[in-house]
């Protein structure tokens, strides 16, 4: 085809998967892997969908891969958690068409609750990982992965990180090539894990990592740039680039697999380098395997298992220069907050007056947690707010949880939510779950869900409602309600936090971000009414800043008349008015 193009890390994985042949990829939304779906959604050769959750995600992956197309999931790596199950799994039974996971790390928590290392858990589960070190491979190594899956029949996990996901580089662009379909053949020894199939694959299992170990000193994408022998790295990733920016004469072991190890490729390069360094983010996974193997090197001893790497870091480290990490110091700290007109503002305004506690769950509403709302006291993990308090419930009795609420989101009850109000119904817990439905799954960039009624192409399709779905799971007690209607949703949590059984209320307020929004008012400010006395600021929308004078002002750059103020003011100090 011979064009480039500067593309996103996510977007080169997309491309790489057209250019591989991919007919089927699943995904469930989660930063920084978001936009590898939303970008193979551009090409009409593969199938894609937003799955309810990871686990389903790469079933459907699973699945495909059986019938003998090559097929993905993608997913971040909290993710492969909730995915972990059919991993463990499918690593036993191998591949008939090529079949490959892309888990997105997130060193640093740019956006997320933990810094697991993904490569910790392939080893686990004996899964080969490829790690790319910018856009380019990142579309090559696609097509490395289902190479590596159908040859050793294997899956294969595409580690990348939010620095390569969200990073653009250029990119040799190629012409897709389809491979023939695999044959279906019954096989139940190998794809029915039963104990006595499962015991057998193991020792299959076993073999093929010891044959990857050895023919990975071989890959291609595994390469020693051998330059001043008196220092030598073994990095991969973007760590690499890091590493060719200050000490470009050094000799680099650049590792393109990074489970499992070549071994004689690695036992060579460090006895051709004086002093060997492992640069690695996260755990050390690469300079734990080197020591059993009895070679001398340094890693963790200065570098951190903390953060995202940098040049800076290496300087500091073995250059021992002096190096400002914040470019401007003095600059005011700029914390994420709940947009303006966000209904889950509107939501926590009322917990806060009813000195309710919440616990939380994953989402844009684990803002809540901080000033000046301070309502959500829990977060854990997708669909957890439910089932932690309804184990403060078993714990501590109905009484401990009438100042409690759950709050959860659409798409996140839609994940892993539902089970957890399952398990409340049937254990007979009595707590309250407020599924706050902006008609998005919101963090994450406004992707859609099984109950917006859209598929990942944009195809209408019947929604799931999630009235009906609570109803038809045993819940007696579900009540929707307009959460901008604050005298009402206030009335209504008074009710059903009272009751001595399940109560799920359904907080409606579409997100003020979704495409196609239109506001047609505004909020402005009356001073000759105002009392200052500061109830339309408790909530904290960022359109309100308090004058000197005690008085109020309204950016109506920001404000887009959701009203909320206006309702919390009892003197009729902010009057709504056409744009």
């Amino acid at each position: 085809m011979g064009e480039s193009k500067i593309m996103l890390g996510n977007e080169a994985i997309a491309r790489g998967a057209y250019e591989a042949g991919v007919k089927v990829s699943a995904a469930y939304p989660g930063t920084p892997s978001t936009e590898i779906s939303e970008n193979i959604v551009n090409y009409p050769e593969i199938y894609a969908e937003w799955s309810p959750n990871e686990k389903v995600a790469t079933e459907v992956a699973i699945g495909a891969s059986m019938s003998g197309v090559r097929a993905m999931a993608s997913m971040k790596h909290v993710g492969l958690n909730v995915a972990s199950d059919p991993l463990y799994t499918v690593s036993y039974i191998g591949s008939n068409g090529g079949l490959m996971l892309v888990v997105a790390d997130d060193p640093g928590l740019y956006s997320s609750q933990n810094e697991q290392d993904t490569r910790a858990i392939a080893r686990a589960a004996l899964v080969p990982v490829l790690e790319p070190s910018d856009s380019q491979e990142a579309k090559d190594f696609v097509g490395e992965a289902f190479r590596i899956s159908e040859e050793y029949d294997t899956p294969v996990i595409l580690r990348t990180t939010t620095r390569l996901a969200h990073s653009q580089g250029l990119v040799e662009l190629k012409d897709r090539v389809e491979p023939d379909d695999k044959p279906y053949e019954r096989n139940a020894a190998k794809n029915v894990m039963m104990p006595g199939n499962a015991i057998k694959r193991h020792l299959v299992v076993e073999d093929r990592m010891n044959r990857l170990e050895k023919d990975g000193s071989d890959f291609s994408i595994n390469r020693a740039e051998y330059g001043d022998t008196k220092i030598g790295f073994i990095t991969s990733g973007i760590p690499y680039q890091y590493v060719k920016e200050v000490f470009p004469e050094a000799s680099v072991l650049k590792l393109g697999m990074v489970y499992p190890l070549p071994k004689k490729l690695i036992e060579e390069f460090a006895g051709e380098v004086d002093k060997l360094y492992i640069f690695e983010e996260l755990e050390p996974v690469i300079e734990e395997q080197v020591k059993a193997w009895g070679i001398e090197c340094v890693g963790k001893e200065i570098f951190t298992k903390q953060g995202e790497y940098s040049a800076n870091l290496l300087r500091e480290k073995l250059l021992g220069e002096d190096v400002q990490t914040k470019a401007y110091p003095d600059l005011p700290a700029r914390p994420p907050i709940l947009c303006p007109g966000c209904p889950h503002r509107s939501t926590f305004s009322v917990l806060k007056k009813l000195k309710l506690h919440a616990a939380g769950d994953i989402g844009c509403y684990t803002l809540g947690a901080v000033p000046p709302l301070s309502v959500i006291d829990t977060t854990v993990c997708m669909g957890s707010s439910i089932s932690t308090l309804h184990g403060m419930e078993m714990a501590k009795g109905k009484e401990y949880i009438k100042n409690w609420v759950a709050v959860i989101g659409d798409s996140t009850f839609m994940h892993t939510g539902v089970n957890s109000l399952i398990n409340m119904v049937y254990n007979q817990g009595t707590g309250t779950v407020i599924i706050m439905d902006n008609s998005t799954t919101g963090m994450t960039g406004h992707q859609d869900h099984a109950a917006t009624g859209k598929t990942l192409q944009g195809k209408e399709v019947p929604a799931v409602s999630i009235y009906k779905l609570c109803q038809s799971i045993g819940v007696k007690n579900v009540v929707e309600v307009d959460v901008f209607d604050i005298e009402k949703f206030e009335q209504v949590v008074k009710e059903e936090v009272a009751k001595d059984e399940v109560s799920v209320i359904i907080a409606c307020g579409p997100c003020a971000l979704l495409k196609g929004m239109k506001f047609p008012n505004k909020c402005v400010p009356n001073p000759d009414k105002c009392k200052k006395c500061g109830a339309c600021l408790k909530p904290g929308c960022p359109a309100l800043t308090k004058n000197e004078d005690g008085t109020i002002s309204i950016d109506e750059t920001m404000c887009n008349g959701c009203g909320l103020c206006k309702r919390l003011c009892k003197f009729d100090a902010i009057d709504i008015v056409q744009k």
